[in-house]
């Protein structure tokens, strides 16, 4: 069924013939009736549109409607986020601006319905706005190869003077040159850190560490300075040439996503958001040091891979294995399992230095086969 996301795609369709099988999504139709009630629409979706009484009787009879439906977000998003619908107008010289942002609002709102709403229609908007979500992902993802999409998994409170945080910089900068899709969680911490190397990919070396200098005014996300520095930072580095996709989530609305990544798609349903986000990365996952939550993802992505899932397993790669082999030995339980042949089919690697992460990364999207 081919999406329509824009007027202008959907007026050059509209010749006066029978139309089959499209979806239409978030869009204002009323300058288009004329045109489509010369048209004949069957087995169509249309989702969110305006359109008038008149247009609506016309298209219902052999198609299906969903209603715009009230609520303080975009029910229907037709495509991913970025910072500037997220953080509407924010100013980082008035870092108050924030309550204002399209991003709190829907946050207060979430908060205010309950994080499990018992009203039917809020539930409702929720899903139908992460479907939508889970739609653009897909749209966006379909000219990368999806050996090419490597995920970061960290914890949400590494400090942006840690060690850690740097290396995970450096590796995402230097994979995102390399052509690959840097993907994350969306949040503080390690997910921040990804999303900051791959904005400074292209750049020299020297402007990411002034970059990460400049954000460890604020090391923590609930330091008042955390967001404002980030604009501080994007302001003198205003532009990349390269792509990132942070994939957060207002269950964690208290952290605010960040805006280094150049594509976000923000979810309700924590859930859909982390199993999604470990499906899209065919190219690997890289866990650098964290907690529970990505202790949680670790054996989420060790399921899908056990099994192939999704046609084949990808690299998981532990960065730090002073971490991973003692301060949180999942590594040797899992290496231990792996070579006893109780789980199967896993790429796995533990590693201290970027050039070894980065090196296992690309050997994996050299090979070809149904191991791969």
């Amino acid at each position: 069924m081919k999406e329509f996301h824009s007027i202008s795609e959907l007026n050059d369709i509209l010749t006066g013939r029978n139309i089959n099988d499209i979806a239409v999504q978030s869009l204002d139709l009323t300058t288009l009736e004329d045109k489509m009630l010369r048209s004949h629409f069957q087995c169509c979706l249309f989702l969110g549109c305006k359109m008038s009484e008149h247009l609506l009787n016309y298209l219902q009879k052999d198609n299906f409607i969903f209603p715009i439906l009230d609520a303080p977000f975009e029910v229907y998003p037709n495509k991913l986020y970025t910072k500037e619908t997220l953080y509407n107008n924010y100013d980082f010289r008035e870092p108050a601006g924030y309550d204002q942002t399209y991003d709190k609002l829907v946050y207060d709102h979430y908060i205010k319905t309950g994080k499990q709403a018992n009203s039917i229609r809020e539930t409702l908007t929720r899903r139908l706005h992460d479907h939508s979500i889970t739609d653009a992902i897909e749209d966006f993802l379909k000219d990368f190869n999806p050996k090419s999409i490597v995920a970061i998994m960290g914890g949400h409170n590494i400090s942006r003077k840690d060690a850690s945080y740097q290396q995970v910089a450096e590796i995402a900068r230097e994979l995102t040159e390399k052509g690959y899709l840097m993907v994350s969680g969306g949040g503080p911490g390690a997910m921040e850190a990804t999303h900051v190397g791959a904005w400074m990919a292209g750049r020299p070396e020297d402007e990411l560490y002034q970059a990460i200098e400049l954000l460890g005014s604020a090391p923590l996300y609930n330091d008042k300075n955390w967001l404002p520095t980030a604009f501080e930072v994007l302001e003198k580095y205003p532009t990349s040439k390269y792509y990132s996709l942070g994939i957060p989530t207002w269950l964690y609305g208290h952290e605010p996503p960040t805006p280094f990544a150049s594509h976000i798609a923000k979810y309700f349903a924590n859930s859909v958001r982390e199993d999604g986000l470990l499906t899209i990365a065919k190219g690997g996952v890289i866990f650098s040091p964290g907690n529970a939550g990505t202790i949680q993802e670790i054996f989420q992505d060790l399921t899908q891979n056990h099994y192939r899932s999704f046609g084949f397993a990808s690299p998981m790669v532990f960065m730090n294995k002073e971490y991973w082999s003692y301060q949180r030995p999942i590594y040797p339980m899992i290496e231990l399992m792996s070579l006893r042949g109780d789980l199967k089919n896993l790429d796995l690697g533990l590693y201290d230095s970027k050039e070894e992460v980065i090196a296992h990364i690309e050997r994996f999207g050299k090979m070809e086969g149904e191991n791969c």
